[in-house]
């Protein structure tokens, strides 16, 4: 029965119920020709309230009606468990011959590419046995993969944030900032405090967070003499963007204002010739490739902009700056990843504004643009949870509540 449409579905309840299409029609306040359409698949039950309307007649819930198929045990659980696993192997047990940090630095970037698309499960398969791979290697060439082992840890603290492992991720990016500092590379330091801010915020110490940011986007202004290169100058963006979600988060207006203010014009700055877009990889004179995690184009200021202005309170100004930002041209330009992420973000303000239209269509367009991003975070659930209820929404989103199971 699972794989049947709902139409036929319906038309199965009506006679297991003992109803012909015509009382069936009559108790629904339809015509039969309604009813037949349905059941034949020539209507389709766009609304939730539809859904709602006829499995109630049917004295069924809905989700028996869409019959969303049993979900299987979903590989981001074993995924999470061989991270945890990987990060307690102390001791390595060594090779003679640690792989090439060229191959790593390839390794790294299929594994950044994974996290560009939302391809969680996928990427926390793999990252165990990368960080093994690159442990080796720094215990063979220390130094030498320093910017290799900083962006592998930092990596796993993000993904471990996306599918709510933050006291893990915490512990991810904490490894990597000792490896950062131990560097004595304002750029590493950099890096690796993008993801730590990221993992404290997740736990909710926004102060912490905001903090390490500040600290470590000032470290790269003042590290360089006669002019901050590009690469470092889209980092300290980032971390400033950072820097801004955290107060907002905890209510400092003014210093999330100054903070996303600050990298917005550091982005007008650089220009759309320089490094750009979301998530970059940028060298550090260190080896192997750096994962510049956090867009810092002028698109990614202002999404950062309507978080935090929802954040704040201000729903009506983070709206309108939304519905400006998508149709915008530099929009594309974020990854897949970020515009998912970015749009469960504004349909939590819409559900805040009470517009629960608009928060539907921003939950069904970041499934269509990154479907791990909707499918395998456990904090997205609650969000649909609540917007899936809405008189207005499409039988799609009822259909991916059930899927979540929060129906």
């Amino acid at each position: 029965m699972n794989e049947l449409p709902v139409g036929r579905r319906v038309a199965q309840w009506r006679v297991r119920r003992n109803m012909t299409q015509q009382q069936f029609a009559d108790r629904l306040g339809k015509s039969k020709s309604w009813v037949d359409k349905v059941e034949r698949g020539v209507r389709r039950l766009e609304r939730v309230s539809n859904l709602r309307e006829v499995a109630e007649t049917l004295r069924i819930d809905v989700e028996v009606l869409l019959a969303a198929r049993p979900v299987r045990a979903t590989p981001v659980a074993a995924g999470v468990d061989g991270i945890r696993t990987a990060l307690a192997r102390y001791h390595l047990p060594g090779t003679d011959r640690p792989s090439l940090t060229e191959e790593l630095g390839a390794r790294l970037g299929h594994a950044e590419q994974s996290y560009r698309h939302a391809r969680y499960p996928a990427l926390l398969a793999l990252l165990p046995g990368l960080l093994d791979a690159v442990r080796e290697a720094h215990a063979a060439r220390p130094g030498g993969t320093d910017a290799l082992l900083v962006s592998v840890y930092a990596l796993i603290a993000l993904v471990l944030v996306k599918v709510d492992q933050g006291e893990l991720a915490w512990l991810a990016a904490d490894r990597g900032m000792t490896v950062a500092l131990a560097a004595h590379d304002p750029q590493l330091a950099g890096l690796a405090t993008v993801s730590l801010s990221q993992a404290l915020r997740s736990r909710g110490r926004r102060r912490s967070a905001l903090d390490a940011a500040l600290v470590a986007a000032d470290r790269i202004g003042a590290h360089w003499v006669g002019g901050v290169p590009p690469a470092s100058l889209g980092l300290r963006v980032t971390l400033l963007l950072q820097a801004g979600l955290a107060a907002a988060g905890g209510g400092d207006e003014r210093l999330a204002r100054q903070s996303l203010d600050q990298a917005a014009t550091i982005a007008r700055d650089i220009g759309p010739d320089g490094p750009g877009g979301g998530a970059g990889s940028e060298g550090s004179g260190s080896g192997g490739a750096v994962f510049g995690i956090g867009g810092f184009g002028r698109a990614a200021v202002e999404a950062a902009r309507v978080v935090a202005d929802a954040a704040l309170g201000d729903v009506d100004t983070a709206t309108a700056r939304h519905e400006r930002l998508v149709t915008g041209d530099e929009w594309r330009c974020l990854p897949p990843e970020h515009r998912a992420a970015y749009l469960l973000d504004v349909a939590r303000a819409y559900a805040l504004a009470g517009d629960m239209h608009r928060a539907v269509r921003a939950v069904l367009d970041a499934e269509r643009t990154a479907r791990s991003e909707v499918h395998d975070r456990p904090a997205v659930r609650k969000l649909v949870a609540v917007v899936w209820r809405s008189a207005d929404a499409p039988a799609g989103l009822a259909q991916l509540a059930a899927t979540l199971r929060v129906t």
